[in-house]
């Protein structure tokens, strides 16, 4: 499943990241890689995601966060 399916306060692990190069090293350089567990803190109404990994919360683009694939909930 992608990240923007998913719901709001549950866990997942990310298992792809589809994106293109500069874009997947910012978030490799934020923490998210492969394998990641990443929990949705909520979801905007224009499509951004919130989440939280390693104790800090970003705010993730829709177009961003449907190129995501992650694992169901942990």
């Amino acid at each position: 499943m992608r990240l923007i399916e998913g719901e709001v306060h549950k866990s997942y692990v990310v298992q792809d990241i589809c994106l293109p190069l500069q874009t997947r090293r910012r978030l490799e350089s934020l923490g998210m890689t492969e394998g990641m567990q990443v929990e949705i803190v909520n979801k905007k109404r224009r499509g951004a995601v919130i989440i939280r990994m390693r104790g800090t919360r970003f705010a993730i683009g829709q177009q961003i966060a449907s190129q995501i694939q992650v694992e169901g909930e942990v």
